[in-house]
């Protein structure tokens, strides 16, 4: 369980930030294969987010799921080798479940007042023909908004994907890890990411610098794409497995900065036969 108290004794500077990177790109290379599939996992079941009833629970056991990303990143940090049942393994761990699914409805309504107040006035974006048409992936729903609403758009939705991670991102492991109530861990989580801003500064920069040849390959494939036949379905794998990998890191990062900290001291250990899951051959 974490220390009940952030570390303020070391120094938060901007180098730290990139160490979290560095050990993050470390930590997924002990484990590349396995983490990869929990990550391909977790998008099949996010994918079912457009089911009626099925898709909002999936939605409010988000934090769940992200959870059981860090729990596989610890299990491999002390040596296991995590399996696929760790990604829904907090979202069937009594008390810390109900914790984690509360904070999905938190996040899920924060997110929702935050892009509608910034969307507010605009017409043409909230029609609920066009966002039916948006959430379906209609790509022509897109080219008939105006620049000015479209902007809008990507503008709230951005705010409304940076408030909900900065209310989650220390806030599911304090509850996952540190067995923290919802109030306590939201407290704790803000608290750590304002005394703690020089190396997230880093971190983010670092995040920024390896994600450009990401963006830059992803665009070049997406290209080539869109030429359809056989190459198509070649290059859109590999433009998956890009993002999945992309995704781990930010999962990796978030790891490493919650455990360096708070720390997980009490975790330390070799993982037990019940955490080191193994996947089925």
């Amino acid at each position: 369980m974490p220390d009940n108290t952030v570390d303020h004794t070391r120094a938060s500077s901007f180098s730290r930030g990139l160490a979290w990177l560095v050990q993050s790109l470390a930590l997924l290379r002990k484990q590349p294969g396995r983490l990869l599939l929990i990550a391909v996992l977790m998008q099949v079941i996010l994918g079912l987010t457009q089911v009626p009833l099925i898709g909002m629970l999936i939605i409010l056991a988000v934090p769940g799921f992200s959870a059981g990303v860090l729990e596989a990143l610890d299990v491999t940090s002390r040596g296991g080798h995590p399996g696929i049942n760790l990604l829904v393994k907090p979202l069937t761990s009594g008390t810390r479940s109900g914790r984690l699914f509360l904070l999905g409805l938190l996040v899920f309504v924060i997110g929702i007042l935050t892009i509608s107040l910034m969307l507010s006035g605009s017409e043409v974006v909230l029609d609920p023909d066009m966002v039916s048409r948006i959430e379906q992936g209609d790509i022509n729903a897109l080219t008939e908004l105006d620049q000015e609403s479209l902007g809008k758009m990507v503008l709230a939705f951005l705010l409304g994907i940076a408030v909900s991670g900065t209310l989650s991102y220390f806030t599911v492991p304090l509850i996952w890890f540190g067995d923290r109530r919802l109030g306590q861990a939201l407290a704790e989580g803000i608290k750590a990411l304002v005394v703690h801003w020089k190396p997230f500064l880093g971190l983010a920069l670092g995040l920024f610098l390896t994600g450009i040849p990401v963006i830059v390959l992803t665009t070049l494939l997406f290209g080539m794409a869109g030429s359809g036949g056989l190459i198509s379905g070649i290059v859109m794998p590999i433009m998956m497995i890009l993002f999945l990998a992309f995704q781990m890191l930010l999962f990796a990062s978030q790891y490493c900065a919650f455990r360096d900290i708070f720390g997980i001291g009490e975790r330390s250990g070799p993982p037990t036969e019940e955490d080191d899951s193994q996947l089925v051959a």
